[in-house]
């Protein structure tokens, strides 16, 4: 029916009950297929075995050879829009769809030749990292095996081992020809887990593995969290995330534990108060003194943080102002009540006192951070949760089970939109409670 639809006298023939020629079906149906009017679904088992041939016989029937295909579309080193005919005469035009880390053969780069024509041995030009790339023997590949190839014409898929900066995303071309294809768009990462290596050994290894895996699988990412020192894994969900863990283990040796990652938590003060932050240290020789008055207040949420200096009358040296602040970001790094990172918070430094033998940075910097501390613990210190602001596209049928859940998870319901025959319940979470909500 579908292929009928697409020509009026095939439909009437088709209407009428009678008899059609397989041919025509055939032809019809390749014509579909090439306009992206028909996008047939065959059934298989690799697993099984079945539909194999099926598969093979329905590529070479129906699907439209390389050359039938529509210009691919690019921009050129200026800017603008170019095009390439899928023609052997025409200017070199390939794209490197998907990269295999082998522990032995090295990189391997895997691509389809949109025009022209590629030789192995020669040099060609990455117009998307602007660098000549040196190819080797240019091959296919049927599973593990390799076989030589050259050339590779317009159509043609082939491999070639060990390009020097090339990846995935990357548009092939002549240098006087160059021309860069559109990347494809990667799924954002939407789930992390620290990842902790069981060895000495599998730490010296975990981040250049980590390197070649990313190779292969772009949408991968992961970092060191500057504030919670762990090292983060990114994934498209937790099925994702164990795949590469796993691939770490079984090709590389590298065995790392999976863990929830920590939440970010925030300290700061709802309140005002003074501290004297007094330093004295004797040792028998030249000894270590500074003496410096502080005040602290809260700022507005995002504030960040604001010295003031407030000394009056030289009772602090100037030079050893800037060590006070710098005793006072230290202590930041770390609050009184849970030891997380201090945020806003305005700091005054308004008295204070120095000896002219005994003062040294070093000692106004303690005298700074034990006087933020005390003054800190006097002004009502408080513990900042992060919240996620999130939308969940739902059916109808979902929508109480999903409201239930967010309330379940300390949330608050801010609105419920209607989208294309679905809601979308927009929520502000804890991110302690969804830090692993996808895969539930």
């Amino acid at each position: 029916e579908s292929v009928a639809e697409l020509d009026d006298e095939l439909l009437e023939k088709y209407l009428e009950g009678e008899a059609i020629d397989e041919g025509k079906i055939i032809t019809m149906l390749h014509e579909g297929i090439r306009e992206a009017k028909i996008f047939p679904v065959l059934l298989g088992s690799a697993t099984h075995m079945v539909g194999i041939n099926l598969l093979s016989d329905a590529i070479s029937k129906y699907l439209p050879s390389p050359v039938e295909r529509k210009s691919i579309e690019g921009l050129n080193p200026a800017g603008e829009k170019t095009e390439r005919k899928p023609d052997g005469n025409e200017p070199l035009t390939a794209y490197i769809f998907k990269t295999i880390s082998d522990p032995y053969a090295g990189k391997i780069s895997i691509f389809r030749v949109f025009s022209g024509a590629i030789n192995g041995d020669s040099t060609i030009y990455n117009s998307t990292k602007h660098a000549k790339e040196k190819l080797g023997h240019l091959h296919r590949l049927v599973g593990k095996k390799e076989f030589p190839y050259s050339p590779a014409s317009t159509g043609d898929i082939a491999a070639v081992n060990k390009l020097k900066d090339a990846s995935t995303g990357d548009t092939l071309t002549d240098e006087a020809h160059q021309m860069v294809i559109e990347a494809v768009e990667l799924p954002p990462a939407v789930l992390s887990y620290a990842i902790e290596p069981k060895s000495r050994n599998d730490e010296d290894k975990m981040n250049p593995s980590l390197a070649r895996i990313q190779e292969e699988d772009p949408t991968i990412h992961y970092r060191i969290d500057e504030e919670t020192k762990e090292f983060l894994l990114s994934g498209t969900g937790q099925s994702h995330v164990e795949v590469v863990v796993n691939k770490l283990r079984d090709t590389y040796g590298v065995n790392v534990e999976l863990k929830k990652p920590r939440v970010p938590y925030r300290e700061t003060i709802k309140g005002k108060a003074k501290a004297e932050g007094k330093y004295i240290k004797q040792t028998g020789g030249r000894g270590q003194y500074g003496d410096a008055w502080l005040e602290v207040e809260a700022l507005p949420r995002g504030g960040g943080f604001e010295f003031v200096n407030h000394i009056v009358g030289g009772v602090i040296p100037k030079n050893f102002i800037p060590s006070v602040e710098k005793g006072v970001i230290e202590a930041m790094k770390k609050g009184i009540s849970a030891g997380y990172p201090v945020v806003d918070m305005k700091v005054t430094l308004f008295d204070g006192k120095y000896h002219p033998v005994d003062s040294s940075d070093i000692a106004f910097q303690i005298a700074g951070s034990m006087g933020f501390r005390k003054a800190m613990e006097d002004a009502r210190p408080v513990i900042l949760e992060p919240v996620m602001k999130m939308d969940i596209t739902i059916p109808d049928e979902c929508m109480g089970d999903v409201i239930g859940d967010v309330n379940s998870r300390r949330g608050k319901v801010s609105g419920v939109d209607s989208l294309n025959g679905s809601h979308v319940v927009k929520a502000l979470i804890p991110m302690a409670e969804v830090l692993t909500y996808a895969p539930e």
